[in-house]
């Protein structure tokens, strides 16, 4: 009999099971990242479905470039979890999981029955994963978070205040993006763990300390060392630390080091700085980095992009010229590289897609199908459960106008 998730991968995950019960951003980038990988994902979706599939362009229903692109490598059923009979054939697939990864808060979780401690009694093996908005430990535990919100809440905002005088969140659900990377990773350590101690548990990935976390690994800075101290890493917070204008667009470099300090103010015509007191060593740097930058931007003011290129390359000076969104699907290096892949997709014709980049030698990881039709694998998942034909066309039934069994 065929098994519920499909068929495995290649990857490092091949094997794993994936029930999917969440929506938006996060929880999907974290998914598609474990079915990337080689893991089997079942995506269950309610009876609307994912709101992502109707936020955007899109060439059919319920099929928009920003689902298409968070949500490949996974099949799609649709369940009511508030209907008990649905609700059990999710019991069900949970009994032949090994993650169940949700996005729901703890207290609408409680009252479905698919909290943890009440998976964990019926299947201890089983992995349970969410990133909820705040710690569950928190007075904020039940609160909704979404990422403008933790962008502003986490200091991302500020960091940009800080930097260019105005607060603005980054141009990208960064939040959401980083938290799913943040969970992907995670559950990947407590399978590993599993199959140390044959035990699941449960796995938590809190936006707003996630965030916070990840942006004081350096500018925490002299705040380190006590109260006395102040958060803020000076160099990144430089109002010249951007891409420098040249006479005809601009480039990106970096020098770190003294004898890199030392190349690019040579190849920058004011050799003379690197004996300078004030930028002669990384602290003296660090100190003055401002000014340092400030001395850079207007250096690279007076030659055009593409005498910087080959005269940085030269000193063997990081850089590159900056690129705007569009100029990324023509890019010489990703096009050589064969990083854009175009493929058919089942229902929505000749697409584009980014190749997977991570590497792995010996479990290379894969797309195998693209993004899923709303309840597109209801026959075939409820078959394998046992299911008929009657009591899945009653599964699957339409709701609100939406197709069951989608295929396109």
């Amino acid at each position: 009999m065929t098994h519920a998730f499909g068929e495995a991968g290649s990857g490092p995950l091949a094997g794993v099971r994936v029930l999917d019960l969440t929506i938006n951003v996060l929880g999907p980038v974290a998914t598609q990242q474990l079915g990337d990988m080689g893991a089997s994902v079942i995506k269950v979706e309610p009876p609307e479905g994912d709101p992502m599939r109707d936020n955007g362009p899109g060439r059919n229903p319920h099929m928009s470039a920003l689902f298409l692109n968070l949500n490949r490598n996974k099949r799609s059923i649709r369940l009511d979890l508030k209907q008990p009979a649905q609700r059990e054939a999710l019991f069900k697939l949970a009994g032949d999981a090994d993650v169940l990864v949700h996005s729901m808060r703890s207290n609408a979780a409680m009252r479905l029955g698919l909290d943890y401690p009440t998976l964990h009694a019926r299947f201890p093996r089983l992995i349970y994963a969410s990133a909820p908005g705040y710690s569950p430990d928190g007075p904020y535990r039940d609160r909704p978070a979404y990422d403008d919100v933790i962008q502003g809440e986490s200091g991302v905002a500020g960091l940009v205040q800080a930097s260019a005088g105005v607060p603005a969140y980054f141009p990208t659900v960064l939040a959401d993006k980083l938290c799913g990377v943040y969970l992907a990773s995670a559950i990947g350590m407590a399978l590993y763990s599993r199959d140390r101690t044959g035990h699941g548990q449960e796995v938590q990935i809190p936006m707003f300390e996630t965030m916070v976390s990840f942006n004081l690994m350096e500018h925490l800075w002299t705040s380190t060392f006590g109260a006395e101290g102040r958060p803020g890493y000076a160099r990144a917070l430089s109002k010249h630390r951007r891409p420098y204008a040249t006479l005809d667009g601009y480039i990106c470099l970096m020098a770190v080091n003294d004898a890199q300090w030392k190349r690019l103010l040579a190849a920058l015509e004011r050799p003379e700085l690197a004996a300078d007191e004030r930028f002669s060593t990384l602290m003296a740097r660090t100190a003055n980095i401002d000014a340092l930058y400030e001395i850079v931007a207007h250096q690279i003011t007076l030659r055009s992009t593409a005498h910087w290129h080959a005269r940085l390359d030269e000193a063997d000076i990081p850089n590159a010229p900056m690129n705007t969104l569009a100029d990324l699907p023509n890019h010489p290096y990703l096009n050589d590289t064969g990083f854009f892949e175009r493929y058919e997709h089942h229902s929505e014709g000749t697409l584009v897609r980014t190749a997977v980049p991570q590497r792995f030698s010996e479990t290379p990881p894969a797309v195998r199908y693209g993004a899923p039709g709303l309840g597109e694998h209801n026959t075939d998942v409820l078959r394998t459960l046992g299911y008929d034909d009657d009591a899945i066309r009653a599964m699957s039934g339409a709701v609100s106008g939406v197709p069951a069994d989608s295929k396109g």
